[in-house]
């Protein structure tokens, strides 16, 4: 099934000790490009879980915003910097000594300037906490799929329907093939029958060059080619197991190819506006292939 590079998928994952939501946004890109928005303490995470996405998603620009919530009762501790408590002790001391005034004698004074006390949580592990986050990105990372599935049935729909629009261009391309061969080859005989009759010229070269030029303008090979590439878009989308994104757009820069050989062979003004007709729903499907993965 196509998927889009859009999507967006939410999940929440809780036990005793956390409570975790993830929301996963996406959006075009070339490659695969994941940003994580979570709180410090679960960088040691980020690799598991860019494994994880990666077994749900292979192109798009991803912003995973992780809220987690620690909900264990943890043991504390003040730490008491000794050397700076110290330090201060001493500095006041000398301030007193300066301006003769009373010494500071009273520890809670001391205790009340910067960094002197310093109250830590007692042990920062987070056992417990992985199955916890990866249960909370698997049910945000099957929403973001199913909303991206949707989108790609759409998009398939309409590939379906530009497919249909570019056989019935090519078709009436193709049924003016012999009508502009022939009238090459009967205006560059009318012309050659002309030369013939005022100046001595080789007829055989002649009848050669003329048959060489008529088969420049026809361009059956090329609607045969280009034929081909709408059977192979169509079977890549009717069977798509797989990121086929790449592939479809390598298709469509094919199909500009011949339709582009296919108009200055034709060199008539019909043939010229369907092959017109034919590469602007080129690049409708262009464009859409850049939303799929």
């Amino acid at each position: 099934m196509i998927k889009s590079m859009t999507g967006f998928g939410m999940g929440d994952c809780e036990n005793e000790s956390y409570k975790i939501h993830i929301e996963v946004k996406s959006v075009n890109q070339k490659f695969l490009d994941i940003d994580f928005h979570m709180p410090r303490c679960l960088n040691l995470f980020e690799a598991v879980l860019k494994k994880t996405i990666q077994t749900y998603a292979s192109r798009g620009k991803m912003d995973v915003n992780v809220i987690f919530v620690d909900k264990r009762e943890k043991k504390k501790q003040i730490r008491v910097d000794k050397n700076l408590a110290i330090a201060y002790h001493k500095a006041l001391n000398n301030m007193s000594d300066l301006l003769h005034l009373a010494r500071p004698d009273d520890v809670c004074e001391i205790a009340t300037y910067p960094d002197v006390l310093t109250l830590e949580d007692m042990g920062d592990s987070l056992e417990g906490c992985e199955d916890v986050l990866l249960g909370a990105l698997d049910g945000a990372m099957k929403r973001f799929v199913e909303m991206r599935e949707a989108e790609g049935a759409n998009i398939c729909a309409d590939f379906q329907k530009r497919l249909v629009l570019l056989e019935d261009y090519v078709t009436k391309v193709a049924v003016l093939a012999p009508q502009i061969v022939e009238f090459y080859r009967t205006r560059l005989q009318k012309t050659m029958d002309e030369l013939l009759a005022r100046q001595d010229i080789d007829e055989t070269r002649i009848i050669q060059e003329t048959a060489i030029y008529a088969d420049k303008v026809n361009y059956t090979e090329e609607i045969v080619r280009i034929r081909s590439h709408f059977k192979q878009f169509k079977k890549i989308i009717d069977n798509a197991d797989a990121p086929v994104g790449r592939k479809l757009d390598f298709l469509v820069q094919e199909m500009n190819r011949e339709i582009n050989t296919i108009a200055s062979k034709a060199n008539n003004t019909e043939a010229a506006q369907l092959a017109v007709d034919v590469k602007s729903e080129i690049e409708k499907l262009r464009e859409q292939i850049q939303n799929i993965e």
